[in-house]
């Protein structure tokens, strides 16, 4: 696994990231362009025009890039850094990733509640479990990662509850097809940032899922 929580074997476009020099798929790294007012702002749909600047999704890693201003040079001019652009970054991979599991869960592609996650993985319909980082342990454990699939406890009990029209949820669970690759994708970006598990494993687990 790459820094970043993506996968090497991840046949995706590679992108340098400015700071640690390291080439690696686009899944594992953040664009960013500048923007109006030569404003730095993170492109998490990397749609926007100008020129990307690729940064490691590791929160460590963003940090340094703000500290000594790697933007500007990588954009070979003076630029505008907010001070929160690490904090700004992570709400924003946040929000896109509640949105992408919100509408996996419109096109039946997700659940949540324990019971129902269950099912999915007894069945072998799963191919990722989400819990919430600030889940009971003891509750999250009686769960497992899919075999050959993903695990996240990037999102938080209110974040996971906004994609399914609750206040709150511990366990969710996404099928394969789908959205289910792009939420990975942002899911590992999200980890980085956070801190927070996002990994690849096998097998039932009932200690540390």
């Amino acid at each position: 696994m790459t820094r970043g929580g993506a996968d090497k074997q991840d046949d995706g476009p590679e992108r340098r990231c400015v700071v640690t020099g390291e080439t690696g798929p686009k899944s594992g790294l953040i664009r960013f362009v500048i923007g109006p007012g030569d404003v730095v702002v993170p492109d998490i749909l990397e749609r926007l025009p100008g020129r990307g600047i690729w940064v490691t999704a590791e929160r460590s890693v963003l940090e340094k890039a703000v500290a000594k201003n790697y933007f500007t040079r990588a954009a070979r001019r003076p630029v505008n850094l907010p001070a929160d652009l690490a904090a700004e970054t992570e709400a924003v991979l946040a929000r896109r990733l509640v949105e992408l599991v919100s509408l996996s869960r419109k096109a039946g592609d997700a659940v949540c509640g324990f019971e129902k996650v269950k099912e999915w993985l007894a069945q072998g319909r799963a191919k990722v479990l989400l819990q919430a980082f600030d889940g009971s342990e003891r509750g999250k454990s009686k769960l497992w990662t899919p075999e050959g699939g993903r695990y996240f406890n990037c999102l938080s009990a209110r974040e996971i509850g906004l994609a399914f029209g609750r206040e709150h949820a511990i366990h969710s669970a996404l099928a394969a097809g789908g959205l289910t690759k792009r939420v990975i994708d942002e899911a590992a970006r999200l980890a980085g940032l956070r801190g927070r598990i996002g990994g690849k494993t096998t097998g039932k687990d009932t200690k540390d899922a």
